[in-house]
């Protein structure tokens, strides 16, 4: 990627931030503003949006359930054409396989087709448009290595990567290098969805550290944003990922790294890095 993209980011133009009244999405709502663009923060109605966006020069809250496509695609007729897309919305309690459909219904509304909806509402406008333009997508790590214990979270985010990439070979067909797709990665984040208690955990990062690196990377043209923590080095994610992957490529049961006749050989995988 060029420069080119990076340049939404613009003193006058608007951002778009879905789940804007807290965490990474309010983080992101107030890097921008302090750049100068003008902030549409979406999240749920109620007291913890109007705070947000009063708190923020330049930003106005829309109540919107990213999950209601045709209330998303009104929000863009409203407000018009972005500069900056950054599908961030997302919850967490969704369960295993054997967990209440219901519960799995809700987290891909929000988390996976939260961010198609958000795509189609507003990419469409930017990609017919002459101006540059970045959509952020927030995804997980989750979604790449499947951890067990939430796997209708991990499918949530495993689609997401899918969407982002590609949304970003679509978008790159479509206008070269003037709009592009990004994949935020975050790794451990102290948020209202990763911990209830206002104390931030010692190996967590907080959501202003994961913007600040979203921000950077995003001038450097990264397409995958993978961000570290306190807990986790780039190196070790490296590593995690590769493993993950290679589960296919070796014939590995499913999930080897938690598998017990894998677990020893993990760790020795593990270990060679260090």
């Amino acid at each position: 990627m060029s420069a080119l993209s990076f340049s939404a980011i613009a003193r006058g133009n608007l951002a778009v931030v879905t789940g804007a009244a807290s965490g990474i999405g309010l983080a992101a709502a107030r890097a921008f503003a302090a750049r100068g663009m003008r902030i549409a923060m979406v999240d749920r109605p109620g007291h913890a949006l109007d705070a947000a966006a009063a708190a923020i020069d330049g930003a106005v809250g829309y109540g919107v359930d990213v999950a209601d496509a045709a209330a998303m695609h009104a929000l863009a007729r409203q407000i018009g054409p972005v500069a900056v897309l950054m599908n961030n919305a997302g919850i967490g309690q969704g369960g295993d396989v054997f967990a209440e459909a219901d519960a799995w219904r809700r987290i891909i509304d929000v988390n996976l087709m939260g961010v198609l909806n958000g795509v189609q509402s507003f990419a469409s406008a930017m990609v017919d448009g002459d101006a540059p333009g970045l959509v952020i997508n927030t995804g997980s790590k989750q979604g790449i290595t499947q951890p067990p214990g939430n796997t209708a979270y991990n499918v949530s985010k495993a689609g997401v990567k899918a969407l982002t990439e590609g949304l970003a070979h679509s978008l790159r067909e479509r206008t070269g290098e003037r709009v592009t797709a990004h994949l935020l990665i975050p790794g451990f984040t102290h948020t209202g969805m990763t911990s209830p208690r206002p104390e931030k955990p010692a190996g967590a990062w907080t959501p202003d550290q994961v913007v600040a690196l979203m921000l950077e990377r995003l001038a450097r043209g990264d397409f995958y944003i993978l961000c570290p923590d306190g807990e986790t080095t780039p190196e070790q994610d490296a590593r995690r990922i590769a493993w993950a992957a290679a589960d296919v490529t070796a014939n590995r049961p499913a999930l080897s790294r938690w598998h017990p006749d894998y677990t020893a050989e993990f760790a020795r995988y593990m270990e060679e890095d260090a």
